[in-house]
């Protein structure tokens, strides 16, 4: 299928040998606990996918990240989950870096995960229902040179393979109400311990477990503080973070429609007007991504793009649930039979409406800006 061959071409033009490594190990292997996933992701430089040329990294731009993750989404489902969570992170520390804020020390981060492919787990978002991304669940006492954080992280990626942990958490105020920040803090700290989360079989290889912070000492200079105006708009670091996110997390999911796809194609049980059908909703949901990606590479980020990306995302979200649909169908009963993946890729691709925020946290801020308000993150 063209446009998967030309994602499985800029997979290979970033990280030589990936993909066929990948394509040695059943897909099944590579969705169980413990697979080899993310150290080949490591062998072959996917830490530093996204950084830029300047801080050491591959550079890849959105358009190109979109692609790679795309691919890796066809053909190993819990890994292009888990690495979309390190490369927003990744992003949104080079975003700072590049900022009136930066500490500094920025670079020098960028640099070590580039040079020693660390991986950089994600834990902004709790799963907790009816709680507002921006309400994070870890709190933060101010200490001299740093914080003390302690709190929960659950799910958070990568927890078992993680170098280092990306987070967000609440710092009381003077004034009695609290601050957001952001923390990057390196896994071996003394504090930090994991423990079992994740039950599902389903998206299992993505370490998707808990990881809990306890009197954990972070020195200030990996802190940054989160701005929220007060019309609920968020800065242009978290801006730039969140739609990065949205982008890379939906282009694995696109991927795994993909994979399903390609099994029509291939079938040859299809005819053509079923197989025009099914691409022309693979690559509506491909369109509405790649807009997402024209976004971030046109440097905008202001409050109305964070409207425009949602309306992407679920859009494309939709249409990954269609076609998986379609897909499966046209696939037949004894396909869906005999081969295990059929059904493992159609159930992971669901899991695209359980990323941050959901269709019903965002309804009325998005009918709001849509109306021409402000688009109020939480």
């Amino acid at each position: 299928m063209r446009t998967l061959d030309e994602a499985r071409t800029t997979c290979e033009t970033y990280l030589p040998g990936l993909y066929s490594a990948l394509d040695e190990i059943p897909l099944l292997e590579l969705e169980r606990r413990g697979n080899p996933g993310l150290e080949l992701f490591r062998k072959h430089g996917g830490p530093a996918l996204v950084i830029p040329k300047s801080y050491g990294g591959l550079g890849a731009g959105p358009l190109d990240a979109m692609r790679v993750m795309r691919a890796i989404g066809s053909r190993a489902p819990s890994l292009s989950v888990a690495t979309a969570m390190h490369h927003f992170s990744v992003a949104t520390v080079f975003t700072l870096a590049d900022s009136l804020r930066a500490r500094g020390t920025e670079w020098a981060i960028l640099e070590g995960i580039a040079d020693q492919n660390l991986l950089v787990s994600s834990g902004f978002a709790e799963g907790r229902p009816g709680q507002g991304i921006l309400s994070p669940a870890v709190r933060a006492e101010r200490t001299e040179r740093g914080f003390i954080v302690n709190g929960a992280k659950k799910p958070c990626s990568m927890t078992h393979s993680m170098d280092m942990l990306s987070a967000s958490a609440a710092v009381p105020t003077a004034d009695g109400g609290t601050e957001m920040i952001l923390l990057l803090i390196p896994a071996k700290s003394e504090g930090i311990t994991t423990h079992p989360f994740w039950g599902s079989d389903i998206l299992a290889g993505a370490e998707s477990d808990e990881v809990r912070l306890t009197d954990v000492f972070v020195d200030e200079r990996l802190a940054t503080a989160a701005e929220v105006d007060d019309s609920g708009a968020i800065d242009e670091m978290q801006t730039t973070g969140f739609v990065w996110f949205e982008l890379l997390i939906t282009s694995c999911y696109l991927g795994m429609a993909s994979a399903l796809v390609e099994r029509v194609f291939t079938a040859g049980r299809s005819g053509g007007q079923a197989l025009a059908d099914l691409g022309v909703r693979l690559e509506t949901a491909t369109l509405l991504l790649e807009s997402i990606a024209h976004s971030l590479e046109s440097g905008d980020g202001d409050n109305t793009v964070l409207a425009k990306t949602l309306v992407a995302r679920f859009g494309a979200q939709d249409a990954v649930a269609d076609v998986v649909t379609r897909a499966t169908e046209a696939l037949g009963g004894i396909a869906f039979i005999r081969s295990p993946e059929v059904a493992y890729l159609a159930s992971a691709s669901r899991c695209a409406a359980f990323h941050p925020p959901s269709r019903a946290s965002s309804g009325d801020a998005l009918a709001e800006s849509l109306a021409g308000g402000v688009f109020r993150m939480n």
